[in-house]
């Protein structure tokens, strides 16, 4: 395997995390454009719920972001170590996540999931060095 800079190596993993917060969050604005699954099923049957969803524009922007986050994986997992990848990117993209959903989706974010945030970003300065 071939090994890259520490600068390479944490540029594409930011790639990755952002694209995969970018989906995260994407996803979940459509989804709550869409609304309560259960409530629609009612109203307007499954191909109801199916067709909210497929008509929703953040929907798509959403998929685009996973899709580029997969393929930005497989480019990292092919020039980083699965030990340094995995845990990073998770990591990250929790904080990330934590972020987005404050300030994008305008989510309440309690105090303790801010402290677990703070934890693994220690956990993320650990495995830096």
């Amino acid at each position: 395997m071939r090994h890259l800079g520490i600068v390479a190596t944490w540029l594409i993993i930011f790639l990755l995390v952002g694209l995969n917060s970018a989906g995260d969050m994407l996803t979940a604005r459509a989804m709550r454009r869409v609304g309560d699954f259960a409530e629609l099923r009612r109203k307007a049957g499954i191909l109801g719920v199916a067709r909210a969803v497929l008509t929703e524009p953040w929907f798509y922007l959403g998929l685009l972001a996973m899709g580029l986050s997969f393929f930005s994986l497989l480019a990292a997992l092919s020039l980083i170590d699965l030990s340094v990848v995995i845990p990073a990117s998770a990591s990250l993209t929790f904080l990330l996540n934590l972020l987005g959903a404050k300030f994008f989706l305008k989510e309440h974010v309690s105090r303790r999931r801010w402290i677990s945030g703070m934890l693994v970003l220690g956990g993320i300065v650990l495995l830096r060095t």
